[in-house]
């Protein structure tokens, strides 16, 4: 049985940027979907924030997909807190409002292009493994099983993961809320603030603009508490969001409506042996804060360029446990933060109501707490654990900055390979060229800075002489 070094299980967006990367690296890569070939115009996932724009901009997609979408600086968020994004310090200072089908389309045409195998209505059916690599036994289109190989398996299917399920990785956590409403209407008349999120007693709604006509409302009743099955009408959504913020807005014309619940869930563990988890199958948070598709995106960043390395032969495979290390805490934290927001949006309690209003007041009026809170919103506050001594800038999150040539660091960072940027330039005669891009700074910085494929700090060093620039290297990308 021939084995393709790394096979992915799923081809929503995590699954397709992850693909997409391994692709681009000159890693093989088969990508699995139970599903036929068809991007759904129905998501629930809308929203990207700043670090996700830059992941884009970082293989050359963001700037088509900011043109499709809505951009949002300012949220509303229970009445008197105005969050203003004009400030982050990061070229993407906005939300963008943007269909999860969008942002489909964009990784699949760049996975295709890049050569991904593409096997759909093909279904995992078990999946066993070794020290030598993954066996998966597939279904076909025609209802024939098979085997196929992979020196590597990603799970990015979803919450109910069959891979997950075949590595025996339980998902320990809870329902959070349920009967959750969700439309994609028409309004006769514009909210006042482009984002809208508000409470008000037993109920929430959030309104949103796509940019097409449409806006997405999601709402909550507290009094309606009934399955995911029961059946929905315009009606019922005019009525929550009448309740949360006052009026309906004129709500017409809806192309989708769902009705759902919402879970806080995440695997103890995102890799056992060869086989991964990302996206979805590895953690489910509440709507709160749109961190879902976020989060996988960021998941599949941070693994791609790990298992290239590992797979051509240009790291240790202990590499790999670094995926665990860096992307499991933030998972974590993602669910504790969205789960928060949830919490006091369905605050009803007097001592809930005033802890609102408590941290309201600190968000509007203490700099430093609205800073953290808009970074672990926006994916820009996040950073790695560094090694006891390394400078202060290993692991953190290097932001877009002009480089000698006129380009862009995200625009280096578009052939998927580290990026050395020195204040003189790096003449790099050894065999990993095709690994390392070397640019030099715009401005008379003095800093030496490795920087990984997925945009953070491998290491850096103030003042580095060849022969530490040299070490770095042969450390962080191999000889």
């Amino acid at each position: 049985m021939n084995a393709t070094p790394v096979i992915v299980v799923g081809s929503g967006p995590t699954g397709l940027l992850l693909a997409g990367d391994l692709a681009t690296a000159g890693v093989p890569v088969t990508l699995v979907e139970k599903r036929p070939h068809r991007i759904s115009n129905l998501s629930r996932a809308f929203v990207l924030h700043a670090r996700t724009l830059e992941q884009l901009d970082a293989r050359g997609l963001a700037d088509d997909l900011e043109a499709a979408g809505q951009r949002l600086d300012k949220l509303r968020l229970f009445g008197g807190l105005t969050v203003d994004l004009a400030g982050l310090p990061s070229r993407f200072a906005h939300l963008l409002v943007l269909p999860q089908y969008e942002v489909e389309k964009a990784l699949e045409r760049r996975a295709v292009a890049a050569g991904v195998d593409f096997r759909y209505e093909t279904e995992v059916t078990g999946l066993t493994q070794d020290e030598n690599g993954v066996t998966l036994e597939v279904r076909g289109p025609d209802g024939t099983t098979a085997q196929i190989g992979a020196g590597y398996v990603v799970g990015a299917d979803g919450m109910r993961s069959v891979v997950r399920d075949a590595i025996g990785l339980p998902f320990p956590g809870r329902s959070v809320i349920r009967s959750v409403v969700l439309a994609d209407v028409r309004l006769a008349e514009q909210p006042e603030t482009l984002l809208t999120v508000d409470t008000v007693g037993d109920a929430f709604a959030f309104i949103a603009p796509f940019g097409d006509g449409y806006h997405r409302v999601i709402a909550w009743n507290r009094a309606h508490d009934v399955p995911d099955s029961e059946p929905l009408d315009l009606d019922e959504i005019k009525e929550v969001t009448r309740l949360a913020l006052g009026r309906d807005f004129g709500m017409h014309e809806a192309r989708w409506m769902s009705r759902f619940h919402s879970d806080e869930r995440q695997a103890p563990a995102y890799r056992v042996g060869r086989v991964f988890l990302a996206g979805d199958a590895a953690h489910v948070h509440t709507p709160a804060g749109g961190q879902g598709m976020n989060t996988g995106l960021q998941d599949a960043a941070n693994l791609s360029w790990k298992l290239a390395q590992v797979v051509g032969g240009h790291a240790a495979p202990e590499l790999l446990d670094t995926y665990q290390s860096e992307r499991h805490p933030v998972g974590r934290s993602v669910l504790r933060s969205s789960g928060g927001i949830v919490r006091l949006a369905m605050a009803k309690r007097p001592w809930e109501l005033a802890l609102r209003a408590a941290l309201t007041t600190v968000l509007d009026h203490v700099a430093p707490a609205r800073r953290r809170m808009v970074g672990r919103l926006t994916g820009i506050g996040y950073r790695y654990a560094a090694p006891r001594g390394a400078h202060p800038l290993t692991g953190t999150r290097v932001p877009d900055m002009p480089l000698a040539d006129g380009a862009r660091l995200y625009e280096a960072l578009r052939g998927g390979r580290f990026v050395l940027i020195t204040p003189e330039g790096h003449d790099d005669q050894s065999s990993r060229k095709d690994r390392v891009t070397v640019e030099r700074w715009a401005s008379g910085r003095r800093t030496t800075v490795l920087v990984r494929p997925d945009g953070y700090a491998a290491w850096a060093a103030d003042e580095a002489d060849t022969a530490a620039v040299e070490a770095a290297l042969t450390a962080h990308v191999g000889r």
